[in-house]
Protein backbone atom coordinates (compact mmCIF):
# COMPACT_ATOMS: atom_id res chain seq x y z
CA UNK A 1 0.00 0.00 0.00
CA UNK A 2 0.97 2.93 -1.06
CA UNK A 3 1.90 6.03 1.88
CA UNK A 4 2.82 9.77 2.33
CA UNK A 5 5.33 10.84 4.66
CA UNK A 6 6.10 14.52 5.84
CA UNK A 7 9.58 15.54 6.88
CA UNK A 8 9.95 18.83 8.94
CA UNK A 9 13.39 19.97 9.96
CA UNK A 10 14.97 23.32 11.95
CA UNK A 11 18.57 23.91 12.20
CA UNK A 12 18.35 24.38 15.67
CA UNK A 13 16.85 22.78 19.25
CA UNK A 14 15.70 26.01 19.89
CA UNK A 15 13.86 26.68 17.14
CA UNK A 16 9.86 25.43 16.32
CA UNK A 17 8.57 22.60 14.32
CA UNK A 18 4.94 23.70 14.72
CA UNK A 19 4.69 25.66 11.46
CA UNK A 20 6.14 23.30 9.37
CA UNK A 21 4.12 20.20 10.92
CA UNK A 22 0.90 22.17 10.66
CA UNK A 23 1.02 22.68 6.74
CA UNK A 24 1.98 19.03 6.28
CA UNK A 25 -1.28 17.90 8.19
CA UNK A 26 -3.37 20.16 6.19
CA UNK A 27 -1.73 18.12 3.05
CA UNK A 28 -3.36 15.04 4.89
CA UNK A 29 -0.86 14.02 6.32
CA UNK A 30 -1.30 11.97 10.29
CA UNK A 31 1.40 13.30 12.49
CA UNK A 32 2.47 9.93 12.80
CA UNK A 33 3.69 9.86 8.98
CA UNK A 34 5.65 13.15 10.02
CA UNK A 35 9.66 12.55 10.55
CA UNK A 36 11.50 15.22 12.19
CA UNK A 37 15.00 16.57 12.38
CA UNK A 38 16.72 19.23 14.64
CA UNK A 39 19.84 19.84 12.86
CA UNK A 40 21.79 21.70 10.53
CA UNK A 41 21.14 21.28 6.76
CA UNK A 42 24.31 21.12 5.84
CA UNK A 43 24.82 17.37 6.30
CA UNK A 44 22.17 14.71 5.00
CA UNK A 45 23.46 12.87 7.64
CA UNK A 46 20.60 13.54 9.99
CA UNK A 47 18.79 10.80 12.20
CA UNK A 48 15.71 11.20 11.17
CA UNK A 49 16.45 12.29 7.31
CA UNK A 50 18.21 9.00 7.16
CA UNK A 51 15.90 6.44 8.65
CA UNK A 52 12.82 8.07 6.49
CA UNK A 53 14.70 7.78 3.51
CA UNK A 54 16.68 3.88 4.39
CA UNK A 55 13.33 2.33 6.09
CA UNK A 56 10.41 3.88 5.59
CA UNK A 57 10.01 5.34 1.98
CA UNK A 58 9.03 2.74 -0.35
CA UNK A 59 8.45 2.20 -4.17
CA UNK A 60 5.39 4.27 -5.53
CA UNK A 61 5.37 5.79 -1.66
CA UNK A 62 5.01 10.21 -1.68
CA UNK A 63 7.57 12.73 0.48
CA UNK A 64 6.35 15.59 0.84
CA UNK A 65 8.42 18.88 2.48
CA UNK A 66 7.17 22.31 3.13
CA UNK A 67 9.99 24.10 1.18
CA UNK A 68 13.02 22.58 -0.89
CA UNK A 69 15.47 23.88 1.61
CA UNK A 70 14.28 21.38 4.08
CA UNK A 71 15.69 18.29 2.34
CA UNK A 72 19.33 20.11 2.58
CA UNK A 73 20.53 23.97 2.34
CA UNK A 74 23.43 22.46 -0.09
CA UNK A 75 22.41 22.47 -4.03
CA UNK A 76 23.85 19.15 -5.04
CA UNK A 77 22.72 17.45 -1.99
CA UNK A 78 19.20 18.59 -3.39
CA UNK A 79 19.66 17.61 -6.63
CA UNK A 80 21.41 14.61 -5.30
CA UNK A 81 18.41 13.42 -3.47
CA UNK A 82 16.03 14.21 -5.56
CA UNK A 83 17.43 12.25 -8.14
CA UNK A 84 17.92 9.67 -5.69
CA UNK A 85 13.70 9.81 -4.95
CA UNK A 86 13.40 9.63 -8.84
CA UNK A 87 15.03 6.00 -9.30
CA UNK A 88 13.68 4.95 -6.68
CA UNK A 89 10.07 5.92 -7.71
CA UNK A 90 9.22 8.16 -4.65
CA UNK A 91 7.35 11.03 -5.27
CA UNK A 92 8.55 14.36 -3.91
CA UNK A 93 5.77 17.47 -3.34
CA UNK A 94 7.12 20.73 -1.82
CA UNK A 95 4.29 22.69 -0.42
CA UNK A 96 5.92 26.05 -1.55
CA UNK A 97 5.86 24.35 -5.14
CA UNK A 98 2.18 23.95 -6.20
CA UNK A 99 3.20 22.51 -9.73
CA UNK A 100 4.83 19.67 -7.44
CA UNK A 101 1.41 19.71 -5.65
CA UNK A 102 -0.67 18.32 -9.10
CA UNK A 103 -1.51 15.61 -10.28
CA UNK A 104 -1.87 15.35 -13.74
CA UNK A 105 -2.60 13.04 -16.86
CA UNK A 106 0.58 11.63 -18.00
CA UNK A 107 0.81 13.16 -21.24
CA UNK A 108 1.13 16.63 -19.44
CA UNK A 109 3.34 15.49 -17.33
CA UNK A 110 6.60 16.54 -19.33
CA UNK A 111 4.82 20.45 -19.37
CA UNK A 112 5.22 20.16 -15.39
CA UNK A 113 8.44 18.07 -15.05
CA UNK A 114 10.42 21.08 -16.91
CA UNK A 115 9.05 23.83 -14.94
CA UNK A 116 9.41 22.15 -11.56
CA UNK A 117 13.27 21.52 -12.54
CA UNK A 118 13.75 25.48 -13.80
CA UNK A 119 12.27 26.21 -10.15
CA UNK A 120 14.47 23.77 -8.31
CA UNK A 121 16.96 24.48 -10.05
CA UNK A 122 16.79 28.17 -8.76
CA UNK A 123 15.30 27.39 -5.52
CA UNK A 124 18.12 25.10 -4.48
CA UNK A 125 20.83 27.96 -5.73
CA UNK A 126 18.82 30.00 -3.22
CA UNK A 127 18.98 27.97 -0.38
CA UNK A 128 22.72 27.30 -1.26
CA UNK A 129 23.43 31.24 -1.26
CA UNK A 130 21.27 32.05 1.90
CA UNK A 131 23.73 29.30 3.93
CA UNK A 132 26.81 31.21 2.89
CA UNK A 133 25.88 34.67 3.09
CA UNK A 134 24.77 33.74 6.86
CA UNK A 135 28.15 31.80 7.26
CA UNK A 136 29.63 34.99 5.72
CA UNK A 137 28.04 37.33 8.45
CA UNK A 138 28.42 35.35 11.33
CA UNK A 139 32.17 35.15 10.28
CA UNK A 140 32.10 38.88 10.00
CA UNK A 141 30.44 39.90 13.61
CA UNK A 142 32.93 37.78 15.10
CA UNK A 143 35.67 39.55 13.38
CA UNK A 144 34.19 42.85 14.24
CA UNK A 145 33.39 41.10 18.10
CA UNK A 146 37.48 40.58 18.14
CA UNK A 147 38.30 44.20 17.31
CA UNK A 148 36.22 45.92 19.92
CA UNK A 149 38.02 43.64 22.36
CA UNK A 150 34.99 40.67 22.56
CA UNK A 151 36.46 37.56 23.87
CA UNK A 152 34.92 34.08 23.20
CA UNK A 153 35.32 30.99 24.71
CA UNK A 154 35.82 30.37 28.74
CA UNK A 155 36.63 33.53 30.67
CA UNK A 156 40.17 33.91 32.01
CA UNK A 157 40.82 32.99 34.95
CA UNK A 158 42.26 35.70 36.91
CA UNK A 159 45.17 35.36 39.67
CA UNK A 160 43.96 36.05 43.33
CA UNK A 161 45.29 39.16 45.21
CA UNK A 162 47.19 37.00 47.50
CA UNK A 163 48.78 34.46 45.09
CA UNK A 164 52.52 34.75 44.93
CA UNK A 165 52.47 34.86 48.85
CA UNK A 166 50.68 31.56 48.56
CA UNK A 167 52.25 30.52 45.90
CA UNK A 168 55.71 30.66 47.30
CA UNK A 169 54.38 29.31 50.77
CA UNK A 170 53.19 26.23 48.36
CA UNK A 171 56.38 26.34 46.64
CA UNK A 172 58.44 25.98 49.75
CA UNK A 173 56.47 23.39 50.80
CA UNK A 174 55.27 26.00 54.04
CA UNK A 175 51.83 24.84 52.42
CA UNK A 176 50.12 21.87 51.75
CA UNK A 177 48.60 22.17 48.05
CA UNK A 178 45.09 21.73 49.97
CA UNK A 179 45.48 24.46 51.94
CA UNK A 180 46.85 26.56 49.80
CA UNK A 181 43.49 25.38 47.36
CA UNK A 182 41.18 26.63 50.57
CA UNK A 183 43.20 29.85 50.98
CA UNK A 184 42.58 30.88 47.83
CA UNK A 185 39.46 29.23 47.09
CA UNK A 186 40.45 27.54 44.08
CA UNK A 187 39.69 23.89 42.95
CA UNK A 188 42.44 21.53 42.39
CA UNK A 189 41.96 21.97 38.66
CA UNK A 190 41.90 25.52 38.60
CA UNK A 191 44.65 25.50 41.15
CA UNK A 192 47.29 23.37 39.62
CA UNK A 193 46.15 25.63 35.90
CA UNK A 194 47.15 28.99 37.42
CA UNK A 195 50.29 27.68 39.03
CA UNK A 196 51.80 26.32 35.29
CA UNK A 197 50.32 29.65 33.99
CA UNK A 198 52.55 31.74 36.82
CA UNK A 199 55.35 29.43 36.47
CA UNK A 200 55.36 30.24 32.55
CA UNK A 201 55.21 33.88 32.93
CA UNK A 202 58.10 33.89 36.24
Amino acid sequence: MKKIYGYARVSTKEQHLDRQIHALINCGIHERDIVTDKISGISLERPGYLALKNTMLRDGDTLVVKSLDRLSRNKEHIIQELQYFKNHHILVQVIDLPTTMISLPQEQEWVFNMINNILIEVLSSIAEQERLTLKQRQSEGIAAAKDRGVRFGRPAITFPENWSEIYDAWRDKKLTAVAAMKMVGLKRSTFYKLVREYESEN
